[in-house]
């Protein structure tokens, strides 16, 4: 969430503890408070670092985004007392993550790698199965039978079930939306 886009050099990046799942309605009362308390020239951006994932929910596909830092949202300033202040008192915000005097600010290096990360093409499958876990087959040449899952494969979206034929384990990798929870 960009507040100024012309940054000058002396902004850095500064990771900001919130109550977890807050993470978005800080951000928002953050930006409101920047604006109307007229920091915007020592407050620069807003990051909730998310990525997306496919979740199966009821047999669909979704694409969800996942928050990367949940409790964590990073903030691109400049800090003075004023601009420390408006962040720390926004509600929500616990506090900065550094000493208790003084905020430390994140490498350049590193906020570009969480924004890489975020930014992957290929969203990741969300599994609701664990290894272990009883299935049944609903979909394909094992409609019906049940088996074990022993492995998972979140970027293909694919499980690994061991099913019992002719008396023996056979694994039979099969896509998440050809099983189901018993």
């Amino acid at each position: 969430m960009v507040i100024t886009p012309e940054v000058p050099d002396s902004a850095k990046w500064y990771v900001v503890h919130t109550q977890s799942g807050h993470e978005n309605r800080v951000a928002i009362t953050l930006k409101t408070r920047v604006e109307s308390m007229g920091l915007t020239n020592n407050i620069y951006e807003i990051l909730i670092p998310t990525q997306e994932k496919i979740k199966i929910n009821k047999g669909k596909k979704i694409t969800i985004k996942e928050k990367l830092f949940p409790g964590y949202i990073l903030v691109r300033m400049i800090v003075t007392d004023d601009a420390w202040l408006a962040v720390r008192t926004t509600q929500g915000v616990t506090g900065f993550v550094g000493t208790t005097d003084q905020p430390t600010p994140l490498p350049e290096n590193e906020v570009k790698a969480i924004t890489a990360f975020g930014e992957q093409a290929a969203p990741k499958f969300q599994s609701a199965y664990t290894i272990s876990e009883a299935v049944r087959i609903i979909e394909g040449p094992f409609t019906d039978l049940l088996g074990t899952i022993s492995a998972i494969d979140e970027a293909k979206g694919k499980v690994i079930v061991l099913v019992s034929i002719f008396g023996r384990e056979t694994p039979v990798e099969l896509d998440f939306l050809q099983v189901s929870k018993i």
